[in-house]
């Protein structure tokens, strides 16, 4: 009994550790050696914004990789700062699992570090494609004094899965054909066989749709298959088995393929699809009045050429 009470005593002094520098900028422990911070689940409009997805590190012995970087570089600089009183190892890697503001617009934050800047073959072009984009509408989120030189992209692309060493730590890296973006990868811990999928997986906040619907549902295919301990999603909580961390997601996805194609060979106009898809919110989707009626579009925009 006293060993137990000891042992519980000792987990609950780690959680405290990880939260004492910054307790408005949780990390927690997931899997061991790696951290995630959990975004909350707020619109592009709050005031938030910069803090919705999930973001974290990965440490090895020789060095740590950063995964994703926050919406803004207020949160890339609290990231940094939590990362700095969790470990003294140097940051080698930065990995952005996709070109969407909030996962990347933190990058500034690091420069200093010194890093590589890692993502998909696709991420440069996606990111000067977005880059006056990201300027017009998330100016606030870049500093004082925000430019094009505000927003870093990558300086190493991958075209194959790639594996890096943070020193007895293997992480390997894997780009996916066009499904939530055109620039998705993910991160696999091989030691723990913690899996950080980015946006390709989404929990409790509705999916956003801006790649390919029909791709998307052939890499959750892939997904599926994969031997895994724990699943950290772009958003949402995490989940200790591949089924758990796909089944809402799947579903919506499918219904969405099925039910766009649906309107369209009933001759439904494109906006009168957007009100009749899925449009019981049969996933229980947070924020789904707000994205679903996107997500509908891009399908039906996407399957009326199939």
């Amino acid at each position: 009994m006293k060993y137990l009470i000891l042992i519980t005593l000792l987990s609950l002094t780690h959680l405290v550790i990880a939260s004492d520098v910054n307790d408005d900028f949780n990390i927690v422990e997931v899997a061991e050696g790696n951290y995630l911070h959990k975004g909350v689940h707020v619109s592009v409009d709050d005031k938030h914004h910069d803090d919705i997805a999930n973001i974290g590190f990965i440490i090895g012995n020789r060095c740590i990789a950063v995964v994703d970087t926050g919406g803004s570089i207020d949160i890339g600089m609290k990231l940094l700062k939590k990362i700095k009183s969790i470990s003294d190892k140097p940051i080698c890697y930065v990995i952005n699992t996709h070109v969407h503001f909030d996962h990347i617009l933190g990058n500034k934050a690091f420069v200093l570090d010194n890093p590589e800047f890692i993502g998909h073959e696709n991420l440069g072009i996606e990111v000067e494609r977005n880059r006056n984009f990201f300027l017009e509408q998330f100016k606030n989120d870049l500093g004082p004094n925000p430019s094009a030189s505000s927003i870093i992209g990558p300086n190493v692309l991958i075209d194959k899965p790639t594996q890096l060493d943070l020193g007895d730590r293997i992480i390997t890296l894997t780009p996916f054909p066009v499904s939530h973006s055109h620039s998705d990868l993910t991160i696999m811990d091989n030691r723990t066989s913690t899996l950080w999928a980015g946006d390709l997986i989404f929990r409790e906040r509705i999916p956003s749709l801006t790649g390919s619907l029909i791709g998307w549902v052939k890499v959750m295919k892939e997904l599926f298959n994969l031997k895994v301990e724990l699943v950290i999603p772009g958003h949402g909580n995490v989940a200790e088995s591949m089924t758990i961390a796909i089944k809402q997601q799947r579903d919506y996805l499918h219904r969405l393929l099925n039910e766009t194609r649906n309107s369209i060979e009933e001759g439904q106009f494109i906006n009168e699809a957007a009100e009749n898809v899925d449009s019981e919110n049969l996933s229980g989707w947070l924020l789904h009045d707000s994205q679903h009626p996107t997500n509908v579009s891009r399908a039906f925009n996407e399957l009326e050429w199939e």
